[in-house]
């Protein structure tokens, strides 16, 4: 599904570049579950943003379902964005005066759905992810808990075949945590790809592979065994 090679990320700063990815090569197929490691200004975020065709590499190749995504226009980037991913991040980012089924139809402002079944489709998600029950509350009136499980129906609401999930669970208690974890293992288990970023290795625990990095290069990739959840 993912093919990178030898991707470079380079920033220009007054005062020397910033080499933020350094020769990243990669591979991860489709329905995999991967934790992406380590430490502030390992690259890991900026991985990330690259994969999520948020940002483009310097230099070096990425290959997005045989589609070299380095070439396409910020336009086509977009579309590939709002139809083939979607994005769960430590803050909510849902707008505060709209209802979590409201937050969860935006992306679908852009997939020109009949009303109908865009709202039928919305609510279905909010189900999925337990919050059939809440789906006219405002973020106020919602847990953090059940503020991120609204930014991941929000996100799985266009269907997507990946879904890249940026320290979701840093703004979260231990127990919230586990719970929005358990999630994304079930969304796993349904065929969906899962790339998480993290510095925690027990939120990385869930994923059935690790890969660390340091100083913007791969040190390790390691295969894991999480628990089974309960379904």
């Amino acid at each position: 599904m993912i093919q990178l090679v030898e991707i470079t990320k380079t920033y220009n700063s007054s005062m020397q570049p910033v080499h933020a990815l350094r020769g990243i090569s990669l591979v991860i197929q489709q329905a995999e579950y991967v934790a992406i490691m380590g430490s502030s200004g390992s690259g890991k975020s900026t991985l990330m943003s690259i994969i999520g065709c948020l940002d483009r590499p310097t230099s070096g190749q990425y290959l997005l379902d045989g589609q070299e995504i380095q070439l396409r226009t910020e336009e086509q980037l977009a579309a590939i964005r709002n139809a083939r991913i979607g994005f769960v991040f430590q803050q909510f980012n849902l707008l505060p005066r709209m209802t979590a089924l409201d937050n969860v139809l935006l992306p679908l402002l852009y997939a020109n759905l009949p009303a109908a079944e865009g709202r039928t489709r919305a609510e279905a998600v909010l189900k999925l992810v337990g919050l059939g029950d809440r789906i006219h509350h405002r973020p106020s009136q919602l847990s953090g808990g059940q503020q991120q499980r609204v930014s991941i129906a929000r996100a799985l609401v266009n269907r997507p075949q990946l879904i890249l999930a940026d320290e979701p669970t840093g703004a979260l208690d231990s127990q919230t945590s586990a719970e929005i974890m358990t999630l994304f293992q079930e969304l796993h288990a349904d065929g969906i790809s899962v790339i998480l970023v993290t510095h925690e290795a027990e939120i990385a625990s869930y994923a059935k592979r690790i890969i660390r990095l340091k100083d913007g290069a791969i040190v390790s990739d390691t295969a894991n065994s999480p628990g089974r959840i309960q379904r």
